[in-house]
């Protein structure tokens, strides 16, 4: 049985000054994002259509607005509409925790849409770019997730079970690092490989919906449910419930007829 490290949750300090361990998981992703960002728009789609380092640079600025606007939003919505609604100055409080990868997946695409009409181009050859490049940025994320004993699993019996002090003395699944493989790692190098050859426009987006929303899919069974949800119909928990969607559309944009390629 493991004992989760209950790591300090400042990365680096120097006097008062602290650098958080999720703060620079953040800093980690949109540095990835930005490195295979460099390889991605080398392919002749983008070369064509005149792709430069600092359209990445824009394009990641968006996509940050998006997942924190969208993350912050969605779990609201999604996760406590009554709370938020009575309180709704409580929206603001980032700080205080609360973001849904759903609603930021959400403002991704917004920021996506927004930034093809710029570009003036098609939304699913710029999120066919990008695709590739989400599950490392996730994998940061998860770790940071682990690293502050955050999102735990539930309770089991395997070897590999880990405690949380923090929470409670009960062997649990080490959900996040679970995540880190399965949507980070994974789906990442599943994704860049499938990438890495010609593609009908919108068949790595798909691929990514897929991926994504069947690895978060299974891993909820090994994740502990948000207290103050539980499990909602079918025995399903919320993550399980958004992820639904995510499936069924990945599986049409992989499946429908297009002439036009992406890479």
């Amino acid at each position: 049985m493991l004992i989760h490290p209950q790591f300090d949750p400042a990365a680096i300090r120097i006097g008062s000054f602290a650098i958080h361990w999720y703060g620079l998981m953040y800093l980690m992703a949109f540095a990835q994002f930005l490195l295979l960002g460099r390889l991605r728009i080398q392919a002749p789609r983008y070369q064509a259509l005149g792709w430069t380092y600092k359209d990445l640079e824009d394009l990641l600025f968006a996509g940050v607005l998006g997942v924190v606007l969208g993350g912050r939003i969605g779990y609201t919505l999604f996760y406590m509409p009554s709370f938020y609604l009575s309180h709704p100055l409580n929206i603001l409080k980032i700080w205080e925790g609360g973001m849904s990868f759903h609603g930021g997946l959400l403002g991704v695409l917004l920021a996506l849409l927004w930034f093809a009409k710029k570009k003036g181009t098609q939304f699913f050859v710029v999120s066919d770019l990008v695709a590739p490049l989400v599950p490392f940025g996730l994998a940061f994320g998860r770790l940071g997730n682990f690293i502050n004993g955050e999102l735990w699993g539930r309770p089991t019996d395997l070897p590999w079970a880990m405690i949380f002090p923090l929470v409670d003395s009960v062997p649990r699944h080490p959900s996040q690092i679970y995540q880190l493989l399965g949507e980070g790692v994974l789906l990442g190098v599943v994704l860049w490989i499938y990438a890495s050859k010609p593609r009908r426009v919108g068949q790595i987006s798909g691929l990514f919906l897929l991926g994504y929303g069947l690895c978060r899919f299974l891993a909820e069974y090994a994740r502990e449910p948000d207290a103050f949800l539980g499990l909602l119909g079918l025995g399903l928990s919320m993550g399980q419930w958004l992820c639904l969607p995510m499936i069924i559309f990945g599986i049409y944009l992989m499946q429908r007829r297009s002439t036009s390629l992406a890479s």
